[in-house]
């Protein structure tokens, strides 16, 4: 039958969400939620991996910086298949790569074994993440878009968070092999549960344009929605044809300085959240502590990370996000500055740590909204994917200087050094100025929900 009219695919989407497509969103929860576990789970074994290989902490620098690596490659080659190949394959690899390399590991006899399993590992890691954002995103109603895929991503800190955790209770019992264990066999019964239960994106096959692609398409979506899409109406995609902004255009001279400094906040922001991150159980055993609680820092900063974006998320889209983003360096400074003076002093460490949530990490939330203020429509998402993809590169750069600065300086010295690229990200932010278009809440907020 010929089509009389159109429908976007996304328009299908638009009713309120019902039971089958919350399942989708809590799916892509669960796996986010074990790629936190295994993106920190290093961080709550490296010790011990260091006392059985007798790694210095320079040595550990390749163990802890191989995942890193390999998520942000992982990021840009299998992170691309999603629209290749589809969400779910993409995320089945994923899972496959992460759960396999991660069981592997339970078996390591040399600490270079450990290495390049990392980096496999992170290769998994670093493609679930965008597969998994874009299926949330074109299972949800467009007024839910955003928030649900904060949701999922917030999978991320949950993940460490509970692995934090499993680590202070499991860690003295069955060691940094058993880690390994759970954290591979755990995605492996998920990847066999979602080869049977997580659907494909409709989009994504409506956007293959074959007939085969949009019978299934079709009853996918009614499948999830209750809605049948009449015979008479064609299936399409809303960003067909869409024409996107360019690398080249970020540079012209309207945009150069604001490129440069929004590129160099990304950068120094996630090197000091990874230098946190990943490093902080090591700088804690160091003071003192048991490895079991010194796991337990990694559960603060998370758990705490986790609240704070509650009302980050609620306030962004109503507040001037350059005038926050200076705040929250502020903040992070002072907390870097007070954790390097608080020695043994285990309370007002925790708390610090716990406030580092906000003034360290709160900052990934609200960096979109800077650039949503800073380019003009047609630009958004380019700025924002090249942003992460900057900011990624911190991500190694924080990774592999934990090891220097511990043996240099010491622990103090290292939460104190903290305070570093968090001024150099704070002064960039002091450069950015808004497009001159001004940015309307709903446009910031499609900006949040691209991400």
């Amino acid at each position: 039958m010929t089509a009389t009219r159109t429908l976007s695919v996304q328009e299908t989407m638009d009713p309120p969400m019902g039971p089958r497509r919350w399942a989708v969103a809590a799916f892509c929860f669960v796996i986010a939620l074990l790629d936190g576990f295994d993106t920190q789970s290093i961080a709550f074994i490296g010790t011990a991996i260091a006392a059985e290989f007798a790694l210095s902490a320079t040595d550990m620098t390749w163990v802890i910086t191989a995942s890193t690596v390999g998520m942000a490659l992982g990021a840009m080659t299998l992170g691309t298949f999603g629209d290749r190949i589809g969400r779910k394959r993409t995320i089945l690899i994923a899972l496959a790569l992460f759960g396999a390399f991660s069981l592997a590991g339970a078996f390591a006899t040399a600490a270079w074994q450990v290495v390049v399993l990392r980096f496999l590992i992170g290769l998994g890691m670093g493609g679930a993440t965008p597969a998994l954002l874009a299926l949330t995103a074109e299972y949800s109603p467009r007024a839910r878009r955003g928030t649900l895929m904060t949701l999922v991503l917030l999978g991320l800190p949950g993940g460490a968070m509970i692995g934090g955790l499993v680590a202070a209770a499991w860690l003295p019992v069955v060691g940094w092999r058993g880690i390994f264990l759970i954290g591979g066999a755990l995605p492996l019964l998920l990847l066999a549960a979602a080869v049977a239960l997580l659907p494909e994106s409709p989009a994504y096959l409506v956007a293959k344009g074959t007939h085969d692609d949009d019978s299934r398409a079709r009853a996918l979506i009614a499948r999830s929605t209750g809605r049948a899409v009449p015979e008479d109406t064609a299936l399409t995609v809303e960003d067909a044809g869409e024409k996107r902004g360019s690398v080249a255009a970020l540079f012209a001279p309207t945009y150069r300085k604001v490129t440069v400094a929004v590129w160099a906040t990304y950068l120094f922001n996630w090197i000091a959240w990874f230098l946190l991150l990943l490093w902080m159980p090591t700088a804690l055993k160091a003071l003192g502590l048991d490895a079991g609680t010194a796991a337990l820092g990694t559960v603060t900063v998370n758990a705490a990370f986790i609240v704070f974006s509650v009302p980050l998320s609620a306030a962004l889209p109503r507040v001037n996000p350059r005038r926050l983003l200076l705040g929250m360096f502020a903040a992070g400074i002072l907390i870097a500055l007070g954790l390097g003076a608080a020695g043994t002093q285990w309370g007002l460490v925790f708390t610090l740590l716990g406030l580092a949530g906000f003034g360290i990490g709160g900052q990934q939330l609200a960096l979109n909204y800077l650039i949503a203020n800073a380019y003009p429509t047609q630009l958004r998402a380019t700025a924002t994917g090249w942003g992460i993809g900057v900011g990624r590169l911190g991500s190694i750069v924080g990774s592999a200087l934990g090891g220097v600065l511990l043996t240099g300086l010491g622990p103090s010295g290292y939460f104190a050094a903290l305070a570093v690229p968090l001024v150099v990200a704070g002064a960039a932010t002091l450069l950015v100025r808004p497009a001159r278009a001004e940015a309307s809440d709903g446009e910031l907020e499609a900006v949040a929900a691209g991400h």
